[in-house]
């Protein structure tokens, strides 16, 4: 993924107080469990979840959605006495019932309406026959009535869960009447093939658990047994949350439909649907999604119909994966292949754009990969371009890659982002870290693996001119956070209450390449290392692992340093790679890519020496023929050098300015905050116009943050008001926090639909949106 800079997390929020089951006994012996996940309250590890069925009503108008959720489980241990699963106060639970599950059962399809679960009831059955003792399989409802039709009949909760002592109607009640006019309509009805027996009504109850979510609490039948397969129906409703992000369509480039994406990285899909909300529980998962004529649907799915009569979608994903990675999009979306399995997706003013940049290249990319890695599993690589209100750069959700359209324009950059989501194939979705503690394991593999790929298809030089940007700006947020901050640590310890996605940063990212690059080292040969992890893949593919699991792997694969004890080196211990703050214990030779590293650093010698010779200096090199990333890197480095002398930073405006206004946004916005930075009033007219043209994230949070850490936070507030509205709410909230440091609150703006507890933006993909004065995005923006 890739996300915008966090502020440095306090890692002492307590947590609020959360509901789970009473303990059950133990069961000898005790499955082995993963390492308990303090970011989620559900109780995961007393069950097995096998498969979950959404059934999703886009409700544009009423920016909302309607859903029923299946979940199919067996508990782990006897007689369970509740489930727990993972919400949001976004998240409004209407009901809560149990079913038992027939085996070889289809997967349940779903009813919109209540004419449309009347015509899938089949006749009454014959009445019957006297009844016998229970085999030791039987549904443990003892009460429930014999089943008369093939769709849940426990009546909708409208006003909201039950308290702890309260149940859903008695099995057997008549569907509640349907709502009055103009009232909201309910969630969908699930439809079975076999109803062995009623669904029974089940009580439940919401509880607080912290900032960023809520616990579900439902009840579960006394006589439930290990291992006896049961679902759990859940239908609710969920309006704008962390995770969902609904679009007005002059939010959108085409102006002429409303659009939504959801965004479930680190834990924001709780808001999406109630889950076990943990990188440690995969399952498979299907959908079946209406939604209004004219709005194309997408999801992180494997295979997808589209029934055009009933104006439903049906999708469904045929290999575990954890919830996060659950991703749905709908808008005015238009496609065109661009290779043999892979599709591009943007709205129709976006495509030509989006073919011409990437037509044929993500088939060379994904070879190169899986030259390297072994097979691509996931079938299609499709890519969906998303509005500038995406609040991350890319998300690496299977099947189909989410990016956001404002990169298309900044060449390297896409390259870069794609190919690291290409990795996060292999490296996050095939193999996921069991705990947000341990991201690096998704997310240094994957960088090391992105680097490994561009090295096979752009060259060595290339990869280590982007690696040189990136470990540039590790180390300037290591200045910024300090060495012994714990947030640089690989095994970052989660305290409760704290967001996972607070603990996205640059280490995970750099700092986890770094060893892992390391390792590739002690091999002798990358190719021997890429051997190792086409290994670690097949054995681990569809699970979830921690740390331990990889350098286990890796010792046994390579018994020769096992017997070195390399994982003992004096002062490169893996054990200190892990558990040290600071920075990485050894970084990557990057000699091959001084042939684009040497220029940069010689000119900026040539502006940062005195005397300034400005004419030895704009004569050395012409910026037009240089790589983005060569500029880039130079930019980075005049700011960390700001303020620089007045005469250097008007002498750089007239030798370059003109020259960057034609770049790139990545370009032009790092010049942009120099400007600022130095507080070189006649370039900022060209502050405004970027900032009148833009409505991403990315581009316009760093600027607000210079600017409003400086002398200009008038000049902001200016541009603020003026712009406002072309914003999306999340972002527009945020602003005004940057806005309001120092000041009195600002007056009241109309802020519909923004979320108490907004989505984490992402190191390109994930992080928080807290701000921090000086550190921008450019701090921290990397890949996702």
């Amino acid at each position: 993924m890739a996300a915008p800079a966090p502020r440095p997390p306090g890692l002492c929020c307590c947590r609020k107080g959360s509901a789970a089951g009473p303990e059950a006994p133990p069961a000898p012996p005790p499955p082995p469990e993963p390492p308990p996940d303090v970011a989620s309250a559900s109780s995961s590890q007393l069950f097995s979840l096998r498969h979950l069925h959404l059934g999703l009503e886009l409700r544009p108008e009423a920016r909302a959605l309607a859903g029923c959720l299946v979940l199919e489980l067996c508990a782990l241990r006897p007689q369970p006495r509740a489930l727990v699963l993972d919400v949001h106060p976004a998240l409004r639970v209407l009901s809560a019932a149990y079913r038992r599950a027939p085996a070889g059962e289809a997967p349940c399809s779903f009813a919109f309406s209540p004419a449309e679960a009347a015509a899938a009831a089949p006749a009454p059955p014959p009445p019957p026959p006297p009844p016998s003792p229970p085999p030791p399989c039987a549904p443990p409802c003892a009460a429930s009535p014999p089943c008369t039709a093939t769709f849940l009949s426990a009546p909708c909760i409208a006003a909201g869960p039950l308290p702890p002592s309260a149940a859903a109607a008695p099995p057997g009640e008549p569907p509640a009447s349907p709502p009055p006019a103009g009232a909201e309509p309910p969630p969908p009805l699930p439809l079975f093939a076999q109803p062995p027996c009623a669904a029974c009504p089940l009580g439940f109850r919401v509880d607080p658990f912290t900032d960023y979510g809520s616990s579900l609490t439902v009840s579960l039948p006394a006589a439930l047994q290990p291992h006896q397969p049961f679902q759990i129906i859940v239908r609710y409703t969920t309006a704008d949350g962390p995770a969902i992000w609904w679009l007005d369509p002059e939010l959108t480039y085409g102006n002429a439909k409303p659009f939504v994406f959801t965004q479930g990285h680190s834990v924001c899909n709780r808001s999406f649907f109630p889950c076990f909300d943990t990188p440690a529980v995969k399952c498979t998962y299907s959908a079946t999604v209406k939604a209004p004529a004219g709005i194309q649907v997408l999801m992180s799915a494997t295979q997808s119909t589209y029934m055009e009569e009933e104006g439903v979608y049906q999708f469904y994903m045929e290999y575990p994966v954890p919830a996060y990675l659950v991703a749905l999009v709908a808008g005015d979306l238009t496609h065109a292949d661009i290779g043999p399995r892979s599709r591009v997706w943007a709205e129709p003013c976006l495509l030509p754009t989006a073919i011409s940049k990437l037509s044929g290249m993500v088939e060379r990319w994904l070879t190169a990969a899986e030259s390297l890695y072994g097979p691509y599993i996931w079938g299609r690589y499709d890519i969906v371009f998303l509005p500038p209100s995406f609040p991350i750069v890319a998300m690496e959700n299977p099947c189909l890659t989410f990016i956001i359209s404002s990169i298309l324009e900044s060449d390297e950059f896409l390259i870069i982002d794609v190919i690291h989501e290409v990795a996060h194939s292999w490296f996050g979705n095939a193999v996921t870290n069991a705990t947000w503690e341990e991201m690096w394991l998704s997310e240094g593999l994957a960088t090391y693996a992105q680097r490994r790929i561009t090295t096979e298809t752009y060259g060595a030089a290339f990869t280590c001119l982007e690696t040189a940007f990136r470990l540039d700006a590790l180390h300037r947020q290591m200045k910024l956070l300090g060495e012994d901050n714990p947030v640089s640590k690989l095994q970052v310890k989660l305290e409760p209450g704290v967001n996972p996605s607070n603990l996205m940063n640059l280490f995970t990212y750099e700092k986890g390449y770094c060893f892992v690059y390391y390792l590739s080292q002690l091999c002798g040969d990358p190719r021997h290392f890429d051997s190792f992890l086409r290994a670690y893949i097949e054995k681990y593919k569809f699970t979830s692992v921690v740390a331990q699991d990889l350098l286990d792997s890796f010792l046994n694969f390579f018994p020769e340093l096992k017997e070195q004890c390399v994982e003992s080196k004096a002062g490169l211990e893996f054990e200190r790679w892990l558990n040290a703050t600071g920075p990485p214990l050894a970084e990557p030779d990057l000699s091959q890519g001084s042939s684009l590293t040497r220029p940069v650093e010689t000119l900026f010698k040539l502006w940062t020496t005195e005397p300034l010779d400005s004419v030895a200096a704009a004569s050395s090199v012409d910026l037009t023929k240089w790589r983005t990333f060569q500029t880039v890197l130079f930019l980075d480095r005049l700011l960390d050098g700001s303020p620089l002398p007045h005469e250097v930073i008007k002498k750089l405006s007239e030798c370059y300015s003109s020259q960057l206004d034609s770049m790139n946004a990545e370009i032009r916005i790092r010049w942009l905050q120099i400007v600022v930075r130095n507080d070189y009033y006649p370039d900022l007219y060209k502050v405004r116009r970027f900032l009148e043209n833009q409505m991403s994230r990315m581009y316009t949070i760093p600027l607000y943050e210079d600017l409003c850490t400086g002398t200009l936070k008038s000049f902001a507030l200016e541009i603020f008001y003026q712009t406002q509205n072309q914003l999306h709410p999340n972002l527009r909230k945020t602003i005004q926090q940057i806005l309001s440091q120092g000041l009195n609150p600002l007056p009241a703006i109309d802020t519909t639909a923004v979320t108490t507890d907004t989505p984490a933006m992402v190191l390109e993909d994930k992080v928080s949106e807290a701000t921090n004065g000086a550190i921008s995005l450019r701090d921290v923006n990397v890949s996702a």
